[in-house]
């Protein structure tokens, strides 16, 4: 399989995001563009990068640390779903 490396990257990045949900956390990166955003003379904004860009596309308008929960559960669902048929695939053909 070509792009196998690249699950070395994808499952760390699952993990940080099933724990900023299940945490509440506010991604690290989230200060860091407001920062950005006021040296270019933009308005920062209060809260995270989930709160502010998703929470108002898909998620229910009142957010509980029960549905953050779920969210993180079917995230990591989804994920070793995927990378098990992925491996069964691979180990398949070899």
């Amino acid at each position: 399989m070509k792009w196998r490396w690249v699950i070395f990257l994808h499952i760390p990045a699952v993990v940080w995001a099933a724990l900023i949900e299940f945490k509440g956390w506010i991604c690290p990166l989230t200060p860091w563009e407001n920062q950005l955003r006021q040296a270019a003379g933009e308005a920062g904004y209060t809260g995270g990068f989930i709160e502010h860009y998703l929470i108002p596309v898909i998620y229910p308008e009142k957010l509980t640390p029960e549905i953050q929960i779920i969210l993180g559960i079917f995230v990591i669902v989804v994920n070793v779903a995927v990378y098990s048929w992925i491996l069964y695939c691979c180990w398949k053909k070899d």
